[in-house]
C-alpha cells in the first residue's frame, strides 16, 4: 500500500449501540459534517463494570444512546482521546452520573505558543473546561473489571491527543490520529506535523490488529495503513515544496493548486494542514519565511 486506501463505507447507526468486538460497543453521535464524517464514535468497553472511550459532544440524543448502552451497569473509567468538543464534553456529565474516573493525557493546550497577533482558529472547537482526574503518562496501564487499557501518547492532531490500547485484544482506540475514512487534520497551533509523524512512527512500531477510530469504521490493517499515511504526508510535503519552488509564495496559492479536487468547504482546513507542513519544513531549514511560519506568511525556497 503506497497511498492509504480510504474506506468511506460506514453505516453510523445513529441511536444504536453496535457491537464491534467482544465486549466493545460503538455509538456514533449524529454530528455529521465535512470534518466529522458521519459523526463522533463513542465506545463502551467491558461486561460488568465498564469503561467509556470518548463520551462525545453535548448532544441529548447521543447522551440517551450512551446511557442506554451502559444499561445501569457501573462505569469505573472514562477515557478521552483529546479535547475537541465533539469528543470530550459529555465526560463531565457521565462522571456526575456514574462517579467514574476521567483518564486523559491532560487538559487542552496548543502545541506551541501563539505568535504575536496570531489567533487560534480552533479555539472555539476546543473544550477548555476539560480537566482529567488522571493525567495518564505514555505506557500507563489502567486496569478495570476484566479489561486493561494502555495509554499511548499520540500528539499531532492536538498536543494532548492519546490513543488507548485494549490489552490482550490487539485493538487500539485511535481517536482522530488514524482513521480509515480520511487523514487527520493537523492545524497549528493546536497540532504539529513533526509530532504527528513521530506518533505515526510509534504506532507503526507496534503489532496491533485493528484501530477503532473517533470517526468512521475500523482500520483493519493498521501497520500497512500507518506506513501509507506516512507516505501520503511525505508526498504532500513534496507537493508543497514543488509549489514553493515554482513560485507560489502564499498558502492560499498552494491550496488552490494542491487541493483543486477537494471539497471547497475543506479548503480552510487544508490551508492549516499546509501551514503545519511549512512549519516543519521551516524548522528543518528547507523553506524560509520572514519571522515565524504563519498562515499569511510568504515562503521561499531555502
Amino acid at each position: 500500500m503506497i497511498e492509504p486506501e480510504f474506506d468511506r463505507a460506514f453505516e453510523p447507526a445513529h441511536g444504536q449501540a453496535v457491537p464491534v468486538a467482544q465486549d466493545v460497543l460503538r455509538m456514533t453521535a449524529p454530528n455529521s459534517g465535512p470534518l466529522t464524517f458521519h459523526g463522533t464514535n463513542s465506545y463502551v468497553v467491558g461486561r460488568d463494570t465498564l469503561a467509556v472511550i470518548d463520551p462525545g459532544p453535548e448532544d441529548e440524543s447521543h447522551w440517551r444512546t450512551l446511557v442506554a448502552a451502559i444499561a445501569n451497569r457501573p462505569v469505573s473509567h472514562i477515557f478521552v482521546t483529546h479535547t475537541h468538543k465533539d469528543h470530550s464534553p459529555l465526560a463531565a456529565r457521565l462522571k456526575a452520573l456514574t462517579g467514574a474516573t476521567i483518564v486523559a493525557e491532560g487538559p487542552h493546550r496548543a502545541a506551541r505558543p501563539l505568535h504575536v497577533g496570531e489567533v487560534n482558529p480552533l479555539a472555539e472547537s476546543s473544550d477548555m473546561d476539560f480537566v482529567p482526574d488522571i493525567a495518564s503518562a505514555h505506557g500507563d496501564m489502567t486496569r478495570g473489571d476484566g479489561w486493561a487499557i494502555e495509554t499511548l501518547h499520540t500528539p499531532g492532531h492536538t498536543a494532548n491527543h492519546a490513543a488507548f490500547a485494549l490489552a490482550g485484544t490487539g485493538l487500539v482506540f485511535s481517536g482522530d490520529h488514524v482513521m480509515a475514512w480520511a487523514t487527520s487534520i493537523i492545524a497549528p497551533p493546536d497540532g504539529a506535523m513533526g509530532d504527528f509523524m513521530a506518533s505515526l512512527d510509534m504506532l507503526g512500531s507496534r503489532d496491533d490488529g485493528a484501530y477503532l477510530p473517533g470517526h468512521g469504521g475500523p482500520v483493519k490493517e493498521p501497520r500497512q495503513f500507518v506506513r501509507a499515511l506516512k507516505t501520503h504526508r511525505r508526498m504532500r510535503e513534496r507537493a508543497i515544496l514543488a509549489r514553493v519552488e515554482k513560485g507560489d509564495r502564499l498558502i492560499a496559492e498552494m491550496v488552490k493548486a494542491i487541493y483543486r479536487d477537494t471539497d471547497p468547504r475543506l479548503h480552510g482546513a487544508a490551508a492549516l494542514s499546509v501551514l503545519a507542513h511549512l512549519e516543519d519544513l521551516v524548522a528543518r531549514g528547507e523553506v524560509v519565511t520572514d519571522g515565524p511560519a504563519a498562515i499569511t506568511g510568504e515562503y521561499r525556497p531555502a
